[in-house]
């Protein structure tokens, strides 16, 4: 492309051509006029034509040069729309962009837009949004063999049985306060004769921490729900000193709980009345006079758990009315390994007057000690292979011959998050001596013995 520069040097060639050609013929015109005199008349045709050629070729340079600086003209018209029109359509493709980008923007903001919207017209939430209700139901169809001193026992026969069945209805108020109540049954074999609702737990939390958790009513003892937690067969059977009726899983009081160092450290502490949740202290009835206690603190680290615990108290027989003698004390240890497809424990037990509060003669009075063992394995993720080994000497001081030994084995299924089945056998065997346990009074003179195969389940939601 030609600029302006060049146009003008073009046609300045033009002229000095143009300048050239006409000197030229201004040069022969002079000669031949010097000469006219003197020449022919053919001569001066001849010198006519030269110059009319001459003026010929003069005019088609002129021409060529005129088209060449039109032509040169219309290109540099060209090329400047050519730039006018880039520039145009640059232009126009930063405003789209920006346009994208502001479009973009619109689309980023939109979810928040309409959520903002729709929080706006929603309805203020009712209770029911902070409430939530579940429920558990432990239950079997089994085949039970009881004998005591080799005679058959009513318990005897092929059944379905409903052990448990909570109903559970938690509220939270607000991030620290909120309440829980979860109801039980059990069949009232008395006069009654009639299935009978009662309150479990009840109870009002405080949660000023994850270091300091207050509850006041019905709620879960530091030990039994523990140790339930890390055995992970509860539906099968109680945990050691709950089936043998040395401890209980909840009572009416004041609780309060913690956590350390992101869960690794825990500790629980009730003072209780000590009549178990079935006893409430309404009006004059179950009003003891003694506050028992129990507690437990615990460690967790790389799968392992470690606990210690102990209970002292009169076990809600201090009334009016009722002398008693003695504290019922108990001390509690624990060791468990537990990992996604092995667990392996133990729980030992001591326990001094626990059945003797109201014995005044003191050599009528007991300690009793005992053990458990129990581990499971899940050979796929729905599939496992459990056992438990209970060993029991209730009455150390007055019959220290008299033995509970219980064991039970089983495989487990667990086809869905709120199911687990479990084929099991379970038997218990208790010689010199009657002992009452979750599963009735065993024993006899000489020896009594609980066989109990079945599947049992658990429904959790």
């Amino acid at each position: 492309m030609r600029t302006r520069p060049a146009l003008a040097a073009g046609a300045a060639l033009g002229v000095l051509a143009a300048s050239a050609f006409g000197g030229a013929v201004q040069a022969k015109i002079t000669r031949h006029r010097h000469a006219q005199a003197a020449a022919a008349p053919g001569e001066v045709l001849e010198l006519k034509e030269e110059v009319q050629a001459l003026k010929l070729e003069v005019h088609s340079l002129e021409g060529r040069l005129d088209s060449q600086a039109q032509a040169q003209q219309q290109t540099l018209a060209q090329a400047q729309s050519a730039q006018a029109q880039a520039q145009s359509a640059e232009t126009q493709a930063r405003s789209a962009q920006t346009q994208a980008q502001s479009a973009e923007s619109q689309i980023e903001t939109l979810p928040t837009q309409v959520a903002t919207q729709v929080a706006k017209d929603r309805p203020k939430p009712g209770w029911e949004a902070n409430t939530k209700v579940g429920a558990t139901m432990f239950g079997d169809i089994s085949n039970i063999n009881q004998k005591n001193d080799g005679v058959n026992q009513p318990s005897n026969g092929t059944n379905y049985d409903i052990k448990r069945f909570y109903i559970i209805i938690d509220h939270r108020f607000n991030d620290v306060f909120s309440a829980n109540v979860t109801t039980d049954f059990n069949y009232d074999s008395g006069p009654a004769a009639a299935t009978q609702l009662y309150l479990k737990k009840a109870y009002l939390q405080a949660k000023l921490s994850n270091a300091l958790v207050i509850r006041l009513g019905s709620a879960d003892l530091p030990w039994v729900p523990f140790v339930e937690n890390l055995y992970g067969y509860r539906y099968v059977d109680n945990v050691l000193i709950d089936r043998t009726k040395f401890g209980t899983s909840a009572d009416w009081g004041l609780h309060v709980s913690g956590a350390f160092a992101n869960g690794m450290f825990n500790y629980a502490v009730s003072a209780i009345d000590g009549s178990g949740y079935k006893k409430p202290a309404i009006g004059t009835a179950n009003r003891t006079n003694y506050i028992d206690l129990e507690g437990r603190v615990s460690a967790h680290i790389a799968n392992f758990t470690a606990a210690v615990g102990g209970y002292t108290g009169r076990l809600g027989k201090d009334v009016v009315g009722t002398p008693t003698f003695h504290n019922a004390e108990r001390f509690d240890a624990l060791l468990a390994y537990t990992d996604k497809r092995f667990r392996i424990g133990g729980e030992y037990f001591w326990a001094s007057d626990w059945n003797d509060v109201t014995q005044p003669v003191a050599s009528k009075t007991n300690r009793s000690d005992g053990y458990s063992v129990f581990g499971s394995f899940n050979v796929t993720k729905k599939v496992a292979v459990f056992g438990r080994y209970d060993w029991v000497k209730p009455k150390e001081d007055t019959t220290p011959t008299m033995i509970d030994n219980y064991f039970n084995f089983g495989i487990s299924y667990h086809p869905i998050d709120v199911v687990d089945f479990a084929l099991v056998y379970k038997r218990d065997k208790v010689d010199n001596g009657l002992f009452s346990t979750s599963n009735g009074v065993i024993g006899g003179v000489a020896t009594g013995t609980y066989d109990e195969i079945g599947l049992f389940t658990q429904v959790k939601f």
